[in-house]
């Protein structure tokens, strides 16, 4: 099979080790959860939250080292961003192209070279009806995506372009470039 990465400089504990040592600023938790089984021979899996119930996501990073059809290489970043956001935006006709925008900028930003990139953007706008009438009207915008990794890209930077996008779609404001959050004391 033709894949377009060669392998990677890195092995898989590296890359594990690596993104397990990711720093993140004080709004969101990160947290390794189990990986699919099935769908590589090594995988790594994380979810994100960005505040209570602000925003949520998931990155799955697949590892085949024979390549598998699908992905054209190696690897396979697979994730998805959910967050809720406000009535006005979900009828925005712009909203899925500006997502998705947001997903492709991130890559970029972060240096994470890519190819094959895939996926989809929905908005939701839900209203209550019979027994639950009186909750408040719910919209949300989420983005799943996936993605090759190209050689000669950190792994650590995929990760970060996920957590990237999650920022944007949150409504998280930028820390200015240079600047470090210091840590909450626990």
């Amino acid at each position: 099979m033709r894949t377009v990465s060669e392998s990677s400089t890195q092995s898989w504990d590296e890359i594990v080790k690596e993104i397990r040592s990711i720093t993140l600023r004080n709004e969101i938790v990160l947290e390794e959860v189990p990986a699919p089984q099935k769908l590589a021979p090594h995988a790594i899996a994380l979810t994100a939250d960005v505040d209570v119930d602000v925003a949520t996501g998931r990155f799955v990073l697949l590892h085949d080292p024979k390549g598998q059809e699908g992905w054209s290489g190696e690897y396979r970043c697979v994730t998805f961003a959910r967050a809720a956001i406000e009535e006005e935006l979900a009828s925005d006709p712009s909203l899925c192209d500006v997502s998705w925008s947001w997903l492709i900028e991130a890559l970029t930003h972060e240096g994470a070279t890519y190819g094959f990139p895939s996926g989809t953007v929905t908005r939701v706008a839900s209203i209550s009806y019979g027994e639950l009438v009186g909750r408040d009207e719910d919209s949300e915008v989420e983005v799943r995506a996936s993605w090759t990794p190209l050689n000669g890209t950190s792994m650590s930077a995929h990760v970060m372009a996920w957590i990237s996008l999650l920022e944007k779609i949150s409504g998280l404001e930028p820390l200015p470039e240079g600047v470090t959050q210091l840590p909450l004391s626990r």
